[in-house]
């Protein structure tokens, strides 16, 4: 270690760098730790916590100690931001929890109804009445994973429909097809849906 110290480069090149990687960790580990809060998931959220804080820690005793070097303010303020970035792509990666989609369509939807469920997805559709006249209302709960097929469908089958999507924090049952979908023997299935 003394020797990347005593390196003429180490306060010019190699702490900035540092400060700059652990930054990018830190804010990482802290956006998704936010967002494990907002799921209910304490406990990730208390070990992300704690990783979060010793490496703020390490980062920002390494800034106070060399308060002459102005690339180490800017890799610390970098850091800070390209973590933010890293942070929300890696959730967006990971795509933890539950969405509701909501489509509000005027054109008939029995068919991007039945795609959907067919493709199983529980869907519960109901006639409304918009602005313009009749509308169908269609909702459906899926996990985070899946949005993009989903949304691939509503445009594929409805281009024109519009949706809404929001986050859910808690659902208390998940839809499951049934059986005659899920079989290896579907003569065998004990229900059929009609």
């Amino acid at each position: 270690m003394t020797f990347l110290t005593n390196n003429p480069y180490f306060p010019l090149l190699i702490l900035p760098l540092l400060v700059f990687l652990a930054r990018i960790i830190d804010v990482s580990i802290g956006t998704l730790r936010i967002i494990f809060v907002s799921k209910g998931l304490k406990n990730f959220a208390a070990i992300l916590g704690f990783f979060e804080s010793l490496i703020w820690l390490l980062a920002v005793t390494q800034v106070m100690q060399n308060l002459n070097s102005w690339q180490t303010y800017v890799a610390f303020a970098l850091g800070f931001a390209a973590g933010n970035y890293v942070g929300v792509a890696l959730e967006e990666r990971i795509a933890i929890g539950n969405m509701l989609i909501r489509v509000i369509t005027r054109k008939e939807a029995d068919e991007l109804v039945n795609v959907l469920w067919q493709a199983g997805y529980g869907v519960t559709s109901v006639d409304a009445l918009g602005e313009s006249g009749p509308v169908k209302l269609i909702f459906t709960i899926a996990k985070r994973k899946n949005l993009a097929k989903i949304l691939a469908i509503i445009k594929k089958y409805n281009p024109n429909a519009f949706y809404t999507i929001e986050d859910m924090r808690f659902v208390n049952e998940t839809y499951l097809p049934a059986l005659t979908k899920r079989t290896l023997f579907p003569r065998l299935a004990l229900g059929k849906r009609k």
